[in-house]
């Protein structure tokens, strides 16, 4: 892999912590931003990463939301991989909250891009949000040309914030002088489990299977989960700075599990955690699926519940080489982290 500081953007968030381990492990030379340098919620277990061969790792702020900020944190870097995003599906105010930072973050940084002049190879972190429509058929099996075009800000403020933030790096991409123009790939990552690194990684993806952990629900609702491992995902992200097509999508998917198979599998594994046993049939999920999390509506619950969906993440297999940790693999690597950082943000750590 070539010479040069990568800047990874939202370097204390999930992927972005692996992503910047997986780097500094390759010893590469890492500028990480982060929002507050001086959080040790947000720092503390990147300083901790070891770092091989000649790698270092560069701490810097970054406002997503400034654009002299941004051009900051990126300037000098020959690579880039923009990993920073609101992470949440459900927000008062879903436009300041969850479309802004990722739609005028994502404008800021390929602006910065253009004005560092030095970048040669550019990833995004994208999703199966951006991927998978309001409606679709159960058992379908959808690929990278799928857009989520009927996302809306009302029903699903984060598939509309994935999309629009795509086509801003895409339009920029396909707008671009070919000379000197960056390599760009998007990776798009299912429900995203492993080890988290900090407490904060609890929120998001690593939410469903916390509160099993921590006993925080007493029963199971009838629902698939697409899955992959967040060290997967951070080793696409990697590869694809010199690996795969230019302007490629790719879909990181390893496999899925039904809730009730991701509880057997804990009780299997950690007895002592007592995982619910009893799934709630689906008329009564999809009656009061909101007494069971309150982003669950009418219209998402007879979306999701009972049916299945799958994704072709062959394309990631074949041109990046990748290959996968099972999902229960995934599953049963986050129980000691889950515990730990749970039970540090439990005690206000």
């Amino acid at each position: 892999m070539a010479d040069g500081t990568v800047v990874v953007t939202g370097a204390s968030g999930y992927i972005g912590s692996h992503v910047v381990a997986n780097l500094l492990s390759r010893g590469r030379l890492v500028r990480a931003t982060v929002r507050d340098a001086n959080d040790p919620v947000r720092v503390d277990h990147l300083k901790a990463l070891p770092i091989s061969g000649e790698g270092g790792l560069e701490i810097v702020e970054m406002d997503l939301l400034d654009p002299d900020s941004v051009c900051d944190a990126i300037a000098g870097c020959t690579d880039l991989i923009h990993t920073a995003a609101a992470v949440r599906i459900s927000a008062k105010d879903p436009q300041r909250q969850i479309v802004d930072p990722s739609v005028i973050g994502t404008r800021n940084v390929v602006a910065a891009i253009d004005a560092a002049g030095t970048i040669e190879r550019f990833v995004h972190t994208s999703s199966t949000a951006a991927i998978r429509p309001m409606t679709w058929k159960d058992g379908e099996t959808l690929t990278t040309d799928t857009w989520a075009d009927d996302a809306t800000l009302e029903d699903n403020p984060y598939g509309l914030a994935k999309v629009l933030a795509e086509r801003v790096v895409r339009e920029w991409h396909s707008e671009a002088p070919s000379e000197g123009k960056p390599r760009m790939v998007t990776i798009h990552p299912s429900v995203v489990f492993g080890p988290p690194m900090s407490s904060v990684h609890l929120r998001g993806s690593l939410s469903f299977l916390n509160a099993l952990v921590q006993r925080k629900i007493p029963m199971l609702i009838p629902i698939q989960i697409n899955i992959v491992d967040v060290r997967d995902v951070a080793e696409a992200h990697v590869r694809a700075l010199t690996m795969g097509r230019d302007a490629g999508r790719y879909l990181t998917v390893s496999g899925d599990m039904q809730f009730s198979d991701i509880s057997r599998a804990l009780r299997e594994e950690f007895p002592e955690l007592k995982s619910p046993r009893f799934t709630v049939p689906y008329l009564i999920a999809l009656v009061f699926g909101s007494l069971f999390d309150r982003r669950i509506t009418r219209s998402w619950a007879r979306q999701h519940l009972k049916r299945k969906l799958y994704w072709d993440a062959t394309p990631a297999q074949r041109e990046l080489q990748m290959s996968w940790k099972s999902p229960k693999e995934s599953v049963l690597e986050s129980v000691p982290g889950l515990l730990e950082k749970g039970d540090a943000q439990e005690g206000g750590g």
